[in-house]
């Protein structure tokens, strides 16, 4: 096997992977990301003990202790981008051999947990309840740059495509499904499919001074209805979070607190309590 080369794997002089700014021994076996690096905080100091505390540009992450399990918080920042950086750098830390360069013959497999927030595209999905991405649907592209493409849910890409009339002019639409056994762990929660987009305004139909090109997207998904699952909410992370962690092997799972509805036009009066309902429900569960 080949040694992966110095602009492939960048490792600091420290022995630290580096956009996440981490050594093997700082990152659990158990992952919540998080978008907003403060939210990392408010996780963690929930924690009856504190390893680590690193910090590299908007990548933070603290690992600890939570009744007897350990955890790591590591905020992505905003987008399907920064995801990218994020699961193949924490895929890197456990299945590649950092002083060899050599990528290890028996792979490690991880949980990672994405607790965020997001909008409404359902009228029976109310404002500050819990939604589980049972699917998620990209509109970011990100998959079309992997070889690895077995994994996507193809019809589900169908359908969505002929539902919406998508245009040609936007990136293909990849679907992938949500890993099983954390489904089944939080299959008290309700589950629908989540839709990704590539940024807050335009691809996700808002309109300032600028129009969208996806504009009556809200009603066209309303039938939509596949193997059980119905579209529920838009966010910006969790398609490439399922590609790359389903491809890599690991466990991947999106739990989001519903802050808006998009078609009642309704907010959250407090999202800071259902967010930190959100996040108490999560470390019980896991």
């Amino acid at each position: 096997m080949n040694k992966l080369r110095d602009t492939e794997l960048i490792i600091t002089k420290d022995g630290r992977i580096y956009h996440l700014n981490l050594k093997k021994n700082e990152i659990a076996n158990n992952i919540i990301l998080v978008g907003d690096p403060e939210r990392v905080s408010q996780i963690s100091k929930k924690f009856q003990i504190i390893e680590y505390k690193i910090q590299h540009r908007e990548f933070i992450t603290h690992t600890g202790m939570y009744n007897k399990k350990r955890i790591s918080v590591i905020s992505s920042g905003i987008g399907t981008d920064n995801i990218d950086i994020v699961i193949n750098e924490i895929d890197a830390l456990v299945n590649i051999d950092f002083e060899t360069r050599k990528i290890n013959s028996t792979k490690k497999s991880l949980n990672i947990i994405r607790l965020g927030t997001s909008g409404s595209l359902n009228k029976d999905i109310l404002v500050d309840s819990i939604i589980v991405s049972s699917y998620a649907i990209g509109f970011d592209g990100l998959a079309h740059f992997y070889k690895k493409k077995e994994i996507r849910e193809k019809a589900l890409e169908e359908i969505f495509i002929e539902n919406t009339n998508w245009s040609n002019n936007h990136a293909r639409p990849y679907a992938v499904r949500a890993s099983d056994n954390l489904l089944e762990k939080f299959q008290n929660f309700n589950q629908g499919i989540t839709l990704t987009a590539t940024g807050f305004y335009g691809p996700q139909a808002r309109e300032l001074r600028l129009e969208s090109s996806i504009k009556n997207i809200h009603f066209c998904i309303e039938k939509i209805n596949y193997k059980k699952s119905k579209i529920t909410n838009l966010e910006m992370e969790t398609s490439a979070l399922y590609f790359l962690g389903k491809s890599l092997g690991h466990n991947t799972l999106t739990i989001c607190a519903v802050l808006g509805n998009r078609l009642t036009q309704n907010y959250s009066k407090d999202p800071k309590k259902i967010i930190d309902t959100l996040i108490i429900k999560v470390l019980n569960t896991l």
